[in-house]
């Protein structure tokens, strides 16, 4: 068959082009594929917006968290939008990535913030409180290992990073469709700053303390801003208060008469707080031990005297309780602390030294070299983890029981004392650190010898990953431990305690994570001797009688002890 142009019907279709999807014509119907990647630009474009909500909106403590908080209207989004869609396109670009860089960082220090609240009862400061990173690095490298803490270091700086990149990337993405939709975007900023202004001025809550109009955002940056000031500032004060000593100049024959010839011990029990004696399930256990030590004591011939300090610190950061007693400053935070030991503040143990005793340090949770506590404290005798003799097991963060060090300050220290050179100490007891399990239980003194015999003791015990997993688990170990710690204290007293023993154990700071928010930050401080005129020096301080205090015992803070010490023992 032949058609009109004289060629092959069959070789004039076999020649003719292929219809193909892309040479369809285009009816406003999607092409194939196009609906897919609208759809996915919508869910990016959601998500981007939800991710930037959320780093306004966030607050920055977990206790004030709740859905009502991020669907309230912020003014700092509004501001961004607002100036973002006045911006020509290069500006605009360049706006959008400074605000997701600065939304980054917020978001960032929104994190910091929720685990400092959570363990220390306090936002992050971003001057001083990188020193708590090194001691979380040590803790955590005693529970899972040094590769798995590198491995978990690279992968929360990863995580870091990511979230600032993802803030940038937010923020470009919701610039850009603004910008293409400029008309629509006005009108949604312009009603959403009208509605701020109206809850604003009528003070509408979604929820109890959640107001409509937000400015959290804001207002967490300038109070950071405001406190990095205040951190500078505080240094030169600092510097002079440290100055202003009443001690400062007062010879030895002047200090400490009231104590002469005596050995005196001042321990701190780590995490020991008021916790330990006011909550119904921790103090179930430890007020009876407590009553039970006292009820020992006496019959020992032994009295005691207890009473409550405020810690200048709570969940941790132990060296800022420490060097408060000592300094009879208020020793908060790591600049401070870095100021104090650079200076000749008096000390308690430099005044014991100065009158003529013989000072000794027993710390060991301290595992590295420390010369500036060192030189600061410059103790006639320094006994750390590796110096102090100990070859037993380790205990989760502890490097030894409390029973050991306190068996080597016996040994080496106390029992070689003298009525002319007595031995003054400051002892820093780790059983009760964090994660508090497995623990350690008393043996019989004259068989601690180098620690070997507390060998078995670790693999008895529950391992921390284990305890970690369940709250209440989490209470009684904390509980347990504190038991075992102050147990110890007491079994010391009685085992090595005479005419010429005083003893003053307090504790450092609230425990983390079982400690509520909002809690106050007072520890309990005891004066244990058998001379009772040691005791009858402090009758004028209202303590009460026994290991106990209770609920109506003085509260003092932390920072006035030494004064108050030096002032009862000076003649």
């Amino acid at each position: 068959m032949v058609g009109n142009t004289g060629l092959p019907l069959v070789r004039l279709v076999r020649r003719r082009t292929p219809v193909t999807g892309a040479a369809l014509p285009d009816f406003g119907l999607p092409r194939p594929g196009r609906g897919h990647h609208v759809v996915a630009g919508r869910v990016l474009t959601v998500l981007a917006a939800l991710l930037v909500l959320f780093g306004l909106l966030a607050p920055d403590d977990l206790s004030s968290f709740s859905a009502a908080a991020l669907v309230r209207v912020p003014v700092e989004g509004l501001v961004i939008g607002a100036v973002l869609l006045v911006l020509p396109p290069r500006p605009r670009r360049v706006a959008a990535v400074l605000a997701g860089l600065g939304l980054g960082l917020l978001t960032l220090m929104k994190a910091l913030d929720t685990g400092f609240y959570a363990t220390l009862e306090k936002p992050f400061d971003p001057v001083y409180d990188w020193s708590f990173f090194s001691a979380g690095v040590e803790f955590l490298a005693g529970q899972i290992g040094d590769a798995a803490t590198v491995a978990a270091l690279i992968g929360a700086g990863l995580l870091a990073v990511a979230v600032v990149v993802v803030m940038v990337l937010a923020m470009l993405r919701l610039s850009r469709v603004a910008a293409g939709r400029r008309t629509g975007a006005t009108r949604v900023v312009a009603v959403l700053a009208v509605v701020w202004i109206v809850s604003s001025v009528f003070g509408v809550e979604i929820a109890p303390g959640q107001p409509v109009a937000a400015q959290s955002a804001a207002a967490l940056a300038y109070g950071d801003l405001r406190q990095v000031g205040a951190d500078l500032r505080d240094q030169r004060p600092f510097g002079e208060l440290a100055a202003e000593d009443a001690f400062r100049a007062t010879p030895g024959a002047q200090l400490l008469n009231g104590l002469r010839g005596k050995n005196v011990v001042l321990t701190f029990v780590e995490s020991y707080g008021r916790i330990a004696l006011d909550d119904p399930v921790i103090g179930a256990k430890i007020g009876p031990a407590l009553d039970a030590g006292t009820a020992e004591l006496r019959a020992a011939g032994i009295g005691a005297r207890s009473a409550f300090l405020s810690s200048s610190t709570f969940g941790g950061g132990s060296w800022l309780a420490h060097s408060t007693v000592q300094s009879g400053m208020w020793i908060d935070n790591q600049q401070r602390y870095n100021d104090l030991l650079a200076g000749d503040r008096l000390t308690l143990g430099g005044a014991f030294q100065r009158a003529g005793w013989r000072t000794v340090w027993d710390v060991p949770a301290h595992t590295k070299d420390w010369p500036e506590g060192q030189k600061f404290y410059h103790p006639d005798a320094y006994y750390d983890a590796r110096s102090i003799g100990y070859h037993g097991p380790g205990y989760a963060y502890a490097t030894m029981p409390d029973q050991f060090s306190l068996s080597m300050l016996q040994r080496k220290e106390l029992a070689k004392a003298t009525p002319q050179r007595p031995v003054m100490a400051e002892v820093d007891l780790v059983s009760s650190h964090a994660p508090w399990s497995p623990r350690p239980w008393l043996v019989d003194w004259n068989q601690v010898g180098d620690g070997s015999v507390f060998n078995p003791q670790p693999a008895a015990g529950e391992a921390p990953e284990s305890v970690w997993k369940d709250p209440e688990k989490i209470r009684e170990a904390y509980r347990d431990a504190t038991d075992y710690s102050l147990k110890t204290v007491i079994s010391f007293v009685k085992q090595y305690g005479d005419e010429n023993t005083v003893l003053v154990f307090l504790g450092d700071h609230q425990p983390p994570v079982v400690t509520p928010q909002g809690a106050v930050h007072d520890v309990p401080v005891t004066i244990v001797a058998k001379d009772p005129k040691v005791l009858d020096r402090i009758a004028g301080w209202g303590w009460q009688d026994g290991l106990h205090p209770g609920a109506q015992a003085p509260v003092w803070k932390m920072d006035s002890f030494r004064d108050r010490f030096l002032n009862a023992f000076a003649r």
